[in-house]
């Protein structure tokens, strides 16, 4: 078996002396390493360091009249198997997010169509910085892999969240790009955000789901190499890409989507807060404030998870959500029976850690016989959990 290629992008941060280990390291195993390094990166590390690790010459610029090939970067970008910028400065970051190329390593980066690693470390105000945090997210959304940045004493002596990760924790990332997928030729829909029920022209019944946690699952199971059908409500949140992404807006059009998409489907995932009722007319014209109180009566919703737990095909796995505010046991078996699920993902509002807009998640899931209670965790920890449970439910079925 030919050894992998991996292209190790080196950006000028302290932690730059940190991927000498990790070059060290992956030359040891069965890769074969190309080194770039940005200009300020030569500022902490000399390039024939890495030359001695990697036994490959270490490009340094875009022109190098001594480099005999006058388009590195593509010649690069083609020759990788996966490519890393480790350490990962905000700079680089928001290169690679915006499509900026005017160093080697951004135009390496936006040639580069493979596996792509991304490790920040930086002041822990530059990294919580919501600039900063958007473009992570946008290179989540393009399938990036983010080894977060651990917390602790940083070199500028503030104390926080900036440390690039353990070198054990790159490694490990970059090996498991390797691995099979454990959802490989398995085909997930995934249902997220709310759905907005029309009074007139103006107004809309709606909640305060974010979608949040659906497009974490279904960025999870992408990674973990699904197929991939989003069908969502009105979010403010970028597409992902190599997914389906089918956008709704009521309750009854993501009804209509799912009873076209379901049947092909190994894995249902319904985690949209889709609306109960809607109204029963909606008002061609804005309704006037004409008198102290206003009655608008409603009218139930298809109730697309109880559709879906009736009509289900056998070996197909379908797991539904319920957000409680009380009685969250007792509320959450029932609905599990009452719908048909395999499994169901119960949370709390008012956990800390649980509610609406958040980036993690508390939940608990049950089982027709036992639950699974989670402490906090990402959404997308959530979700990978939900998936390989998902899978382990199904290999028992085949036993």
């Amino acid at each position: 078996m030919s050894k992998k290629h991996i292209v190790i992008a080196v950006t000028g941060g302290i932690a730059a002396y940190k991927a000498c280990d990790i070059v060290s390291r992956l030359s040891k195993k069965d890769y074969e390493i190309k080194v770039i390094m940005s200009k300020h990166a030569m500022k902490f590390v000399a390039p024939i360091t890495f030359e001695a690790l990697s036994h490959h010459k270490c490009e340094t610029s875009l022109f190098d009249e001594t480099n005999e090939d006058p388009i590195a970067h593509i010649t690069l970008a083609k020759w990788a198997d996966a490519f890393v910028i480790v350490p990962a400065t905000a700079n680089a970051i928001a290169k690679a997010a915006y499509g900026i190329a005017d160093d080697l390593v951004s135009t390496t980066a936006l040639a580069c169509h493979t596996r792509k690693i991304v490790c920040p470390a930086m002041n822990v105000h530059m990294y919580e910085n919501e600039a900063t945090q958007n473009n992570l997210q946008i290179l989540k959304s393009r399938g990036w892999i983010v080894v977060e940045p651990e917390e602790g004493m940083l070199a500028c002596q503030d104390v926080g969240k900036g440390k690039l990760a353990s070198v054990d924790t790159i490694v490990d990332a970059i090996d498991h790009l390797f691995e099979q997928p454990v959802l490989a030729g398995k085909k997930v829909l995934v249902s997220a955000g709310p759905t907005q029920e029309g009074l007139d022209p103006v107004r809309f019944i709606s909640n305060h789901s974010s979608g949040k946690q659906g497009y974490a699952i279904a960025h999870a199971a992408r990674e973990l190499g699904a197929e991939v059908t989003l069908v969502h409500g009105p979010v403010s949140l970028p597409d992902i890409e190599g997914v389906q992404m089918i956008e709704t807006k009521s309750a009854q059009d993501m009804f209509d989507c799912f009873t076209k998409e379901y049947a092909d489907k190994d894995y249902i995932i319904m985690a949209a807060a889709v609306s109960d009722y809607r109204p029963k007319t909606v008002h061609e014209q804005k309704m006037k404030k004409n008198a102290d109180q206003m009655c608008i009566e409603l009218v139930k919703n298809p109730d697309i998870l109880a559709w879906i737990g009736e009509h289900k095909r056998p070996g197909q796995i379908l797991c539904g959500f319920a957000m409680e505010t009380e009685n969250l046991e007792h509320n959450a078996k029932e609905k599990l029976s009452r719908k048909n699920c395999d499994l169901l993902v119960a949370n709390n509002l008012f956990t800390k850690g649980a509610g609406f807009q958040t980036p993690t998640n508390v939940v608990t899931i049950f089982f027709p016989d036992h639950k699974m209670e989670l402490g906090t965790m990402t959404k997308e920890e959530v979700g990978k959990v939900i998936l390989n449970t998902m899978k382990e439910l199904e290999e028992k079925a085949c036993w």
